[in-house]
C-alpha cells in the first residue's frame, strides 16, 4: 500500500510564504517579523522560521537576526543574468535529454505540460498556461538528469515565476511559446541533441529578450 506524504508545518509555511511573495502580497522590499507571518499563517514561529530559511536559499527572502524578514526586490538587471544562467543549464538538458532518447513513457510529463499550455492558451487562461509552462521547463531539467543543475534551476525558478506574474497579462498571446516547447519534444523524441539544444536555446533566449523589454517598456525597476 502507498503511503502518502504528509507535508511539515515547515513545508506548508513554505509554501503559504512563497504563494504570498510571488503574488505581490509580501512586496518587495517589505519588512516583517516572524510573529507577524506567524500570525498571518496560524503557525507557531517555529515552523515559520524554517520556512523562511529555506527561502532565503531561494533568493526571495533575507533573514536579518533579531529584525525578521525583508523581501528581497528582483531588479531588470538580476532577471538578464538568472535568464543567462538558466539558457544554459535548459539548453544543456535539452541536449542531454535528446541524446539519452528516452521512451515515450519517462516523455509523458513533458508532453501533458505542452498539452495543458495549448488548452490554456485555447481558453485564454494565462495562470493555467504559466503553471503548465514552469511544469516544462521543471521536467525538462529532470530529464537532463544533472542534480547540480536542478538545484540551481530550482533557487532560481521562483524569481523568474515573480517577473512572469508581473508581466503575464503585458505580453503578447505565448503562441511561439508553445510552439517552441513542441519543437524541443520533438527533438527529443528524433534524438536530435543539436536541434533540441538550438531551439531551446533560441526560445530562452527570445523570453529573455521580451520580458526585459516589458520591464523597459512598463518602467518596473525592481519586482
Amino acid at each position: 500500500m502507498t503511503t502518502l506524504h504528509t507535508p511539515s508545518n515547515a513545508q506548508r509555511a513554505q509554501t503559504r510564504l512563497r504563494d504570498m511573495i510571488l503574488s505581490g502580497e509580501l512586496a518587495a522590499g517589505t519588512d516583517h517579523l516572524e510573529s507577524e507571518l506567524a500570525e498571518k499563517l496560524s503557525m507557531s514561529r517555529t515552523p515559520v522560521r524554517e520556512a523562511c530559511v529555506m527561502l532565503e536559499s531561494r533568493g526571495l527572502l533575507s533573514v536579518r537576526p533579531r529584525k525578521g524578514v525583508r523581501i528581497l526586490p528582483v531588479s531588470p538587471a538580476d532577471m538578464e543574468e538568472i535568464y543567462d544562467i538558466l539558457t544554459e543549464l535548459e539548453t544543456l538538458a535539452a541536449r542531454k535529454a535528446a541524446e539519452d532518447r528516452p521512451p515515450e513513457s519517462a516523455l509523458e510529463n513533458l508532453s501533458q505540460a505542452i498539452k495543458d499550455m495549448d488548452r490554456a492558451l485555447l481558453a485564454e487562461d494565462r495562470d493555467t498556461w504559466a503553471r503548465a509552462d514552469h511544469r516544462f521547463h521543471r521536467e525538462l531539467m529532470r530529464l537532463g538528469a544533472n542534480r547540480r543543475a536542478m538545484d540551481i534551476f530550482e533557487m532560481m525558478s521562483d524569481q523568474v515565476a515573480r517577473a512572469r506574474l508581473t508581466t503575464l497579462y503585458m505580453r503578447p498571446a505565448p503562441d511561439r511559446s508553445n510552439a517552441d516547447h513542441h519543437a524541443v519534444l520533438e527533438a527529443i523524441r528524433d534524438g536530435d541533441a543539436e536541434r533540441a539544444a538550438a531551439r531551446h536555446r533560441d526560445h530562452r533566449q527570445y523570453a529573455k529578450a521580451m520580458l526585459l523589454g516589458l520591464l523597459k517598456k512598463h518602467r518596473l525597476s525592481l519586482l
